[in-house]
């Protein structure tokens, strides 16, 4: 198995976004509209498993913390996939000498605290907004 992690620099919307994010259940993400070709605000990841695009890492900065996306295929889900992305993000947080990432699970998110839970097993606080955050780990 081989595994590659690839920044999108700029960032467009394509066939594989348009499924594995856009093709997520109504709640989970609020991207608008977009249209294939269109450029995509934030840096963007993709990890792509033997060859297959399987998720998407997504962040943006603010204020020295780092809000966060991640998104996996349905037939790349729990195998190691979503922590795999999250990590990597981790990885990039810390190389831009980052505190915190967030993420915000939406009331209307239909596994709202299925994600909750995955998010606190992987050291993420949560608060009553539907915000989770960590501390970005960095070497001493």
């Amino acid at each position: 198995m081989s595994d590659h992690w690839i920044h999108e620099n700029p960032a467009y919307w394509d066939g594989s976004k348009a499924t594995i994010v856009g093709g997520a259940e109504p709640g989970i993400f609020d991207l608008g509209e977009r249209a294939i070709g269109d450029v995509v605000p934030g840096d963007w990841w993709r990890l792509e498993r033997d060859g297959e695009v399987v998720a998407y890492g997504w962040m943006d900065v603010n204020w020295g913390d780092a809000e966060i996306l991640l998104a996996v295929a349905p037939d790349a889900r729990s195998k190691g996939v979503g922590t795999a992305v999250l990590d990597r993000l981790e990885d990039e947080a810390r190389t831009r000498g980052l505190n915190y990432l967030y993420n915000a699970v939406r009331p209307n998110h239909p596994d709202r605290e299925g994600v909750t839970r995955w998010l606190t097993a992987r050291r993420f606080a949560p608060a009553d907004d539907g915000v989770l955050k960590r501390s970005v780990a960095h070497g001493t």
